[in-house]
């Protein structure tokens, strides 16, 4: 199973075109099972930058895409919207369900949306019910499927403790995940790529499972060591290990091979 494994795309004003257009470009030439973009497609959530992002979707065809909100794909300074109607151009635009499952031979991928404008704007959460809603996906998955979670939002602070507070609850969260036997988590939300597993929260046997934060992929936001830089991950799981392998946006216009981390299965 080999996943292309992008977010923050942040159609707007961070917005790199010629960066999106090498993620494209990427993907053609990989040919991935999957292409994963883990929310803040739009920077101020306008059906001008949801137009855009959907173009840059629809790029991706035929190849299977699975998306996720996140805190820039609702309202921020349009109050209102924000609390009474704050998935209205994601509905629009990318379709009206917000927590998805996906099938593709081999893997069921379920995304949960982590934004939460109601309540945290920036920040993120997870309910029961969307564990739940993970819960009988995975429970009706093909016997061998690999299982898949996608969020925005993350669940362990990268060390320069940057990217603000983890989701609530996360080590609780995990442990419902180890439970359901996730595979590997995928998310953003950090701007810099962060590879770690839920073993720094939840103790037991084996290695956990992998939490794997892209960076920045379509925009100028990216922090830390990858301030100014624009980033992806290939995934290859197999039998018995997941293999992420970091890229960034080099000179020539394409995304190079920077690092790589195995994780155990």
């Amino acid at each position: 199973m080999v996943i292309l494994h992008g977010s923050d795309l942040q159609v707007g004003k961070p917005y790199r075109p010629w960066a999106a257009q090498a993620f494209v470009a990427l993907a053609r030439a990989l040919r991935p099972d999957l292409v994963v973009v883990a929310g803040d497609l739009t920077q101020r959530a306008k059906p001008r930058e949801y137009r855009i992002a959907r173009t840059l979707l629809e790029a991706l065809a035929p190849l299977p895409v699975v998306v996720t909100p996140g805190n820039h794909d609702v309202p921020l300074y349009r109050a209102w919207e924000r609390i009474l109607a704050p998935y209205r151009n994601w509905r629009r635009h990318l379709g009206p369900a917000l927590d998805t499952v996906t099938r593709v031979p081999g893997a069921t991928v379920v995304a949960l949306n982590s934004s939460a404008p109601r309540r945290a704007v920036v920040g993120g959460r997870l309910d029961a019910t969307q564990l739940a809603f993970a819960g009988k996906a995975f429970g009706g998955a093909p016997g061998g499927d690999l299982r898949i979670v996608v969020t925005h939002h993350h669940f362990v602070r990268p060390p320069d403790g940057l990217g603000g507070r983890p989701l609530p609850g996360a080590g609780a969260l995990l442990r419902a995940f180890e439970g359901m036997g996730v595979d590997v988590i995928l998310g953003g939300h950090v701007h810099q790529t962060h590879l770690g597993t839920s073993r720094a929260l939840v103790e037991g046997v084996g290695p956990g499972i992998p939490l794997v934060a892209c960076g920045t992929t379509a925009s100028s936001r990216g922090r830390g060591a990858e301030t100014g830089e624009n980033s992806l991950n290939v995934v290859r799981i197999d039998d018995g290990t997941v293999r992420v392998e970091s890229r960034r946006l080099g000179k020539q216009g394409s995304f190079v091979p920077v690092g790589e981390r195995v994780f155990a299965r």
